[in-house]
């Protein structure tokens, strides 16, 4: 599985496409909420005051190597990115362990988000495979 970590920065979740030599790449944003004193960007604050803010981490996942015009190529660039997902959700926990949500709505929230474009390239790999027979 090709993963590469972009950014850990604060922002919402947002999903979106990159062009790697041509590749198609998806962006997986995986976004927890977490209490710091040393809030970038205070989203809240807990019932004790403590600052609250949003951590995203970011992976592009890449299309290299697969055909996404065929079925199994389709499946195999849904898993990388819910791998990728699931990946940013555990470094995320890792890093700030009372974060919310846990990390399995999180990586589902995450997926979800960069599924849209996912299956715009899948869709657009099928249009070009059936208007070249």
């Amino acid at each position: 599985m090709k993963i590469k970590p972009i950014a850990l920065s604060t922002a919402a979740l947002i999903a979106g496409m990159a062009l790697a030599q041509g590749l198609p790449e998806v962006k997986v944003e995986a976004t927890r909420v977490v209490a710091s004193e040393m809030s970038a960007k205070t989203v809240g604050r807990s019932t004790n005051g403590v600052p609250i803010q949003d951590v995203t981490l970011s992976y592009g996942v890449s299309a290299a190597g697969l055909d996404l015009s065929t079925h199994t190529g389709a499946v195999a660039f849904e898993q990388r990115v819910k791998e990728a997902a699931e990946q940013a959700c555990k470094e995320i926990g890792r890093q700030y362990p009372y974060a919310t949500p846990s990390e399995a709505v999180c990586a589902k929230t995450a997926a979800d988000g960069a599924m849209a474009r996912v299956h715009e390239l899948i869709a657009a790999a099928e249009k070009i495979r059936t208007a070249t027979k």
